[in-house]
């Protein structure tokens, strides 16, 4: 997720594809137009707005899961481990344009990581809700 905001900016600056006029700088009067459609920014961008979708409520979960679940270190390790691991390769298959069903596929191997999560830490704290 970190490095979807500077990849981002390259795209946009190696296409001088830009989405406000005083980021446009050097470039002359007639071709400071903001530009919102360039295919590999929009891709790129997308991609940033999944990971914001799917990386924040695993941080959440994470966190609950840790200090509540009362899963063994190894469980939560390897839960994580594996969601990092379907994340990065969910962004190299949505950067990369790799076929179908490379992208679903990592997406819902963090999903399953989420529900897990959740699911654990209901199951445990059931009584305190």
């Amino acid at each position: 997720m970190v490095v979807l905001s500077p990849l981002t900016g390259y795209f946009r600056h190696q296409g001088n594809v830009f989405s406000n006029p005083e980021d446009m700088g050097s470039l002359k009067e007639k071709d400071k137009k903001p530009i919102f459609d360039d295919p590999m920014v929009e891709r790129v961008r997308r991609c940033h707005l999944n990971d914001l979708e799917n990386i924040v409520p695993f941080i959440a979960l994470g966190l609950l899961f840790a200090l509540t679940s009362g899963a063994s270190t190894t469980t939560i390790v390897w839960h994580y481990r594996i969601f990092v691991v379907a994340r990065l390769l969910h962004t190299i298959a949505y950067i990369g344009a790799l076929p179908q069903p490379s992208r679903a596929l990592s997406f819902f191997a963090g999903l399953v990581v989420n529900v897990s999560m959740a699911v654990q830490i209901i199951m445990k704290n059931w009584n305190s809700f």
